[in-house]
């Protein structure tokens, strides 16, 4: 029988939280990742990290090659999201 989505997502969950170093994190997600996704993460993380610093949209497109729509989805995202950025960015300072 084939896993539902909410299913496959949980064990996924279940797999990031189960890593316990920078290094099993970087090689669970090069394995489970292409490189084009880790770059779209991994840009969507520092336009939110930029926004949050108070970085206007231009000078975030200027540093980071993201699109309009990206920087304006991951603002959208912080504002009205489920707080996963609001989570994880005071973690990151």
């Amino acid at each position: 029988m084939q896993k539902n989505n909410s299913e496959n997502a949980e064990m996924l969950y279940q797999a990031i939280l189960s890593l316990s170093s920078p290094e099993e994190c970087r090689a669970f997600f090069q394995d489970l990742c292409t490189v084009a996704e880790l770059r779209a993460m991994a840009q969507r993380l520092e336009v939110a990290v930029l926004l949050d610093s108070g970085m206007i949209y231009n000078d975030i497109l200027e540093r980071t090659g993201a699109s309009s729509a990206t920087i304006s989805r991951v603002n959208r995202a912080l504002q009205y999201g489920s707080d996963g950025y609001k989570t994880v960015l005071p973690r990151l300072k």
